[in-house]
């Protein structure tokens, strides 16, 4: 029999345990190092996880919440429908886990009515039993319950801050762009790093850890989550160009209040 939980706070705690039971069985896949040496192996070993992964976090999600339809493809971009939805990534960073590296996670997000309300990021290898990021809207984002507020930093001379890649076979324009704006933003910035995938960065910048991260690109199950989290710890989100974010935005900046203008200005010049 399934039941329904009846507040966002019961449905997080239901959220976290599936994410922890699926990332339980992507730890158990890693190591394997199947062969990568064709894109084919490279897709085969990316589905394979998926469905791993999914075919955990599918009951469980259904159980906890019989009305929420998923959106079912993880690189799908632009508004959902009206009403609930699972925005789900099962292997978040599953390049990373096909080579044997850490930087992966397990990550859903309920989106209600086109707005992100829910967001669980488990991370199963960070630290010694995991790491888990949670947020619900309007109280507060966590890091293993534990409260979590953005850099304070003023400028943009002494931020780390980053980009990334959204997905494999971007086009030539967003190539360009993702390389144009690390070179704008190289002499303005202290460091600048390129991640993959987008939530592992926006759960550091939700944690003071990262000052600014943006990215070209619409794909939701990378952004809405990190875009919680982010604003719940007090963080600024909009597209490149200052505009408040949406799901029909074409890009994506987080940025810590006091430098976001200046990330602004630096990524205005990329055409």
């Amino acid at each position: 029999m399934t039941t329904s939980t009846t507040t966002d706070a019961d449905l997080l705690a239901a959220v976290v345990a599936a994410t922890h039971a699926a990332g339980a069985q992507l730890v158990e896949r890693f190591g394997a190092r199947p062969r990568l040496e064709t894109p084919a192996q490279v897709r085969a070993a990316i589905d394979a996880n998926d469905e791993a992964s999914l075919a955990v976090l599918r009951p469980l999600l259904a159980a906890a919440r019989p009305g929420a339809r998923e959106a079912e493809d993880e690189e799908a971009g632009g508004a959902l429908p009206a009403g609930e939805w699972w925005v789900i990534d099962p292997v978040e960073g599953n390049i990373n886990h096909l080579h044997g590296t850490d930087e992966w996670a397990v990550t859903v997000t309920l989106v209600r009515d086109d707005v992100p309300v829910l967001t669980v990021v488990h991370l199963p290898l960070a630290g010694p039993s995991g790491t888990t990021y949670t947020a619900l809207a309007g109280a507060g984002a966590f890091r293993d319950g534990q409260r979590l507020h953005v850099s304070t930093k003023p400028a943009l001379a002494t931020a780390l801050v980053g980009t990334g890649q959204a997905k494999p076979g971007e086009d030539a324009a967003t190539f360009r762009r993702i390389g144009a704006s690390m070179t704008a933003m190289l002499p303005a910035a202290l460091v600048v790093r390129a991640w993959v995938p987008a939530t592992l960065p926006l759960v550091q910048v939700a944690a003071g850890e990262l000052d600014a991260f943006w990215q070209y690109s619409d794909v939701r199950a990378g952004l809405l989550g990190g875009a919680l989290l982010v604003t719940e710890a007090g963080g600024t989100v909009t597209d490149t160009a200052g505009r408040p974010w949406t799901t029909s935005s074409t890009d994506f900046l987080a940025a810590a209040p006091g430098l976001h203008t200046a990330a602004v200005d630096v990524l205005s010049t990329v055409a």
